[in-house]
């Protein structure tokens, strides 16, 4: 059972030399853009996330640019109480972006994990790494993170 009194620390090194800021080489109006968030967000067939995991759910959910048929599985928020799901991950007002030429195109797909990841050690390691080779793949210029 999670604990919110008990005290988490999470040794995580990040090297700042590897990563360094840079700016866009293009403007977002000639940009492919993801979206990821951390709402849980997944298609109706897709499994729910582990929202009973002490440590978390480290696991993500690909979300085709194309569905529009989703859902969420998360501990803080009740899908069946009129929550506005476009608020936690945007896909339908980037549409519209796209359709207005605010923002050149949308990659092929997104990406969902679980927010309240209290041990991150897997996601860093792992889920986090392999979902940036994906938007890699997908060649993608910029990605907008909406957190839960």
């Amino acid at each position: 059972m999670f604990d919110p009194n008990a005290r988490y620390s999470v040794n995580v090194n990040l090297n700042y030399n590897i990563m360094p800021f840079s700016r866009p080489g293009k403007s977002l109006c000639e940009s492919r853009l993801a979206l990821v968030t951390t709402g849980g967000v997944h298609l109706p067939e897709q499994p729910r996330f582990d929202i009973d995991d002490p440590s978390g759910d480290c696991s993500y959910r690909e979300i085709p640019t194309d569905a529009y048929a989703l859902t969420w599985t998360h501990a803080y928020y009740a899908p069946d109480r009129g929550a506005d799901l476009d608020s936690v991950l945007p896909l339908w007002t980037f549409r519209g972006l796209v359709a207005e030429g605010v923002v050149g195109e949308l990659g092929p797909r997104h990406f969902s994990f679980m927010g309240a990841i209290h041990e991150p050690e897997p996601l860093v390691e792992g889920t986090a790494p392999e979902v940036a080779g994906k938007l890699a793949e997908d060649g993608v210029d910029a990605v907008l993170l909406t957190p839960s």
